[in-house]
């Protein structure tokens, strides 16, 4: 007889194979094989999205039948369990998926993502599942007892996009979630204070709005994106130094990388703006920053940013579009208080959607001045208006770096 390669692949090879299969394909390979018809049942990967039915499927193939038979079925853990889907799922079904996996003792991820429709209520029994350490919401409800929400013990990655949850239920969660590492909240809503005390969290990356935001303990941050508005009162909702002292003392002592969207870099500008901060950024090796040149406290920010990072290697910068320029005496004297300043760990920096004023070139020159090490800096216009006379600006510009080379990029 032939010889059935097929059959006779181990069992961690066949495992391997399944695991990189969409769930459809998964299924069908029952078909192949006496050894192979039950294999399927043991996947540890249950991914149910728009892949696992086409549009001209027999009614008894619907997505709510295979999620119900496939779970039926299913023998052993369930490791990862996601549930996309762009169309609108009843209640009654979901929260019977929720249940019955509420009851698996050993799943690891979660993620459900549901594209349009009424935002899902997550039922309470979502958080019997303590030994989940990679949690992805979206669109969803959380709305449990408070008996139950009390937080994942092995929690480590959580993800909510478009998420609403009330003050208590979020501070539960953070708070209740020790081993928390990874923070990602994307345009949710319900409560207002972002008060975030999670000790081993390394990464982090908001989007916003909110009227109080505080790190209770940030020791292990080493990435974070703040794309927030902080709702600030007519006194400025600043303490006597200031936001961005109050922000940057003992809250981010371990920073590596950091990206500050204009609407947050307006808010760390009220206040009292020093030259450089008491505490350095001792390792802080990236920054990008949208920044808005027609406003000198915000731009008094930045280099106070820049001085306080001795690390510094990498620079982006998106220019805000204006509406008003400020005075070139202005933006002048501003950068003239910090030209003894010198950056000496920055070797690359990249500045896109300028539009030629001379704020903007007064600041490409500032750097090119004060960089020692620059190997590159890229630069793109946000029009081909004016693109000839940047060109010729640009080459004219004095660098402090014998090696520093200059890019331009096409609108």
């Amino acid at each position: 007889m032939e010889f059935d390669r097929i059959t006779s692949l181990p069992d961690d090879v066949t495992e391997n194979i399944l695991a990189r299969l969409p769930l459809k394909e998964a299924v069908r390979t029952s078909i192949l094989s006496r050894k192979w018809r039950y294999k399927s049942e043991r996947l540890q990967d249950l991914v149910f999205d728009d892949q696992c039915v086409s549009t001209q499927s027999h009614p008894t193939c619907s997505f709510v039948n295979i999620v119900d038979h496939v779970l039926l079925v299913h023998t052993g853990p369930i490791r990862k369990f996601k549930l996309s889907r762009k169309e609108t799922l009843a209640t009654r079904d979901m929260d019977r998926w929720i249940l019955h996996l509420s009851r698996n003792p050993v799943i690891k991820e979660m993620i459900i993502d549901f594209w349009i429709g009424n935002p899902y209520n997550i039922p309470s029994c979502l958080f019997f599942c303590q030994d989940i350490a990679y949690l992805e919401l979206f669109r969803c409800l959380l709305n449990p007892p408070p008996s139950t929400c009390k937080g994942f013990r092995s929690l480590k990655t959580l993800c909510l996009l478009n998420v609403t949850m009330a003050q208590d239920v979020f501070e539960n969660l953070i708070g209740c979630s020790p081993l928390l590492e990874i923070l990602a909240l994307i345009s949710c809503d319900g409560f207002t204070n972002l008060k975030i005390d999670a000790p081993k969290l390394r990464l982090i990356d908001i989007i916003g709005v909110f009227v109080e935001f505080e790190f209770v303990d940030s020791s292990n941050l080493v990435d974070a994106s703040f794309d927030l508005q902080v709702v600030v009162d007519q006194r400025g909702n600043c303490s006597n130094s200031g936001n961005l002292l109050r922000f940057f003392d003992h809250q981010l002592p371990h920073i590596r990388s950091l990206t500050i969207k204009s609407n947050f870099l307006k808010y760390l500008s009220i206040g009292a703006l020093p030259l450089k901060l008491p505490k350095p950024c001792q390792y802080l090796n990236f920054l990008s920053l949208d920044m808005n040149f027609d406003k000198l406290d915000e731009i008094s920010t930045v280099l106070c940013l820049l001085g306080s990072s001795p690390t510094l290697q990498e620079l982006q910068i998106l220019v805000d579009p204006e509406k008003d320029h400020a005075a070139v005496g202005e933006v002048e004297s501003c950068l003239y208080d910090n030209y003894n300043c010198a950056y000496t760990q920055l070797r690359l920096v990249k500045i896109t959607k300028i539009s030629c004023v001379q704020a903007q070139l007064d600041f490409i020159k500032f750097l090119l001045l004060s960089s020692p090490v620059l190997e590159r800096m890229t630069v793109q216009p946000a029009s081909l208006d004016g693109f000839s006379k940047l060109v010729k600006d640009l080459l004219l510009f004095k660098r402090d770096s014998r090696r520093a080379e200059i890019m331009l990029l096409d609108p």
